[in-house]
């Protein structure tokens, strides 16, 4: 039932070409740093994984993370909320070049769509978006005289995400805000890597204070002093480090 994982690279070894992954994270906060990181160096080390279909609800800023992840080609399709962030610059260069698809998704829509795949509903109705092109071809009924706008579930072949303690069966605790979208992620996905800032033996952790339960993690990796986003990018960071 220990499911400890010892290094980075060994967590995202099973990520293979076009695969779904949801990444969590809400633009910095509770986003897997250095899960992506051993991704892309895994990509440069291999080739491998490519063709992704990567879901969060942002498009990445900088060249770090998310950003980083789609700089690096091994993404070609992004399912989001928000691609405008905040320096989402490397997005939209490939995006204008037609090098990656983009799925718009309402940020309320994208949060229960996961949640939907997670809970085993493949289908619902919601009002946003209706009248918009993001409603176009999609089914519409009316319910108390009200239009509403058919959207499926979403899940994923993994799930990446952050987490801020973690015992060794995966019931999981998360920091703040850094909760958003990575509990949902975890239940939308196949297979769940977590990376923690602490990992404690079963036990530790109040059962009332857990979010996450174990059930829904199949893996997890410490990450004992993990980088924040915006901490990166004001250092004008790059991932990989350009040669000087």
């Amino acid at each position: 039932m220990d499911k400890t994982i010892s290094s980075l690279a060994e967590a995202v070894s099973g990520i293979r070409d076009g695969m779904t992954v949801m990444i969590g994270g809400f633009g910095g906060s509770g986003a897997p740093i250095e899960l992506i990181h051993a991704l892309i160096d895994r990509f440069v080390a291999t080739g491998s994984p490519k063709d992704l279909t990567v879901v969060n609800n942002n498009a990445g800023n900088g060249h770090v993370g998310l950003a980083a992840l789609i700089e690096q080609g091994m993404v070609r399709k992004l399912v989001c909320s928000f691609p405008r962030s905040a320096d989402p610059r490397v997005f939209t260069e490939r995006y204008l070049k037609g090098e990656i698809e983009l799925e718009l998704v309402p940020q309320g829509t994208l949060a229960e769509r996961i949640r939907a795949g997670g809970a085993g509903i493949p289908a619902f109705y919601t009002p946003t978006s209706f009248g918009t092109d993001l409603a176009k071809g999609k089914p519409v009924e009316a319910f108390d005289g009200r239009p509403y706008v058919r959207e499926l579930w979403l899940k994923a072949d993994v799930a990446l995400v952050k987490a801020h303690r973690g015992d060794t069966l995966g019931n999981l605790v998360f920091n703040k805000a850094a909760r958003n979208f990575n509990p949902l992620m975890a239940m939308a996905a196949a297979t769940t890597i977590v990376q923690v800032t602490e990992i404690v033996e079963p036990g530790v952790l109040d059962p009332e204070a857990v979010v996450t339960p174990g059930i829904f993690v199949q893996g997890l990796v410490e990450v004992a002093n993990p980088a924040q986003e915006e901490d990166l990018n004001r250092a004008n960071a790059v991932y990989p480090p350009r040669a000087a």
